[in-house]
């Protein structure tokens, strides 16, 4: 009797372990850097610019279709226009790798490392992190949506960053007075495209 009131305890034990130990659980999903993209658009007064960043690395940690962390590396060395060509183009990239933009000799790559999720129904999700650019770190909040495919996930997300809280000072009017026609807006927009393998 004794030695089955212990078996059956033991077993209850195990079952409960298991059913708690599914919850924490977080799968890494490792994210497809040929797949997936970043798009920007920067603007000035005489008008804007487009053009695409490669993803470097990534992954999202993922659980049940719920959105729990991961982060991405942006590679600044790939910045690309697309609006333009030949040497239009390569000089508008060559100015924006150049230290009054981006620094990408000195600072390659820039990282956003989601801390914090909030799920808000059909996919969708209220994420906060911190983007490194030129080696200074800010807090950003943008939404999110989620979608499986099957095996993998999308996630695409729109994000507006001031280019003014990471000492991107050129053509700003933020640092600099009279500038006129030659102001460069502080905001760009990207639009980011995340794919898992």
């Amino acid at each position: 009797m004794t030695k089955l009131f212990f078996s059956l305890l033991f077993a209850a034990g195990f079952a409960v372990a298991a059913q708690a130990g599914v919850d924490p659980v977080k799968s890494d999903f490792k994210v497809n850097t040929a797949a997936s993209k970043v798009e920007w658009i920067g603007r000035k007064v005489t008008g804007k610019h487009n053009g695409t960043i490669n993803i470097k690395e990534g992954v999202l940690q993922i659980k049940d279709g719920i959105l729990l962390g991961g982060s991405f590396v942006i590679d600044m060395t790939s910045i690309k226009d697309l609006d333009m060509t030949g040497e239009y183009a390569a000089k508008l990239e060559g100015h924006l790798k150049s230290d009054d933009f981006f620094a990408a000799d000195v600072y390659p790559t820039s990282k956003l490392t989601i801390t914090q999720a909030n799920a808000k129904g059909d996919g969708q999700f209220e994420v906060k992190g911190n983007l490194t650019i030129r080696d200074v770190t800010k807090e950003v909040t943008f939404m999110t949506q989620l979608t499986p495919d099957g095996k993998k996930y999308k996630a695409t997300t729109n994000i507006t960053i001031d280019r003014s809280n990471y000492n991107v000072k050129y053509g700003s009017g933020s640092f600099f007075e009279g500038l006129g026609d030659k102001t460069i807006y502080d905001e760009f927009d990207l639009a980011i495209t995340l794919i898992t393998e």
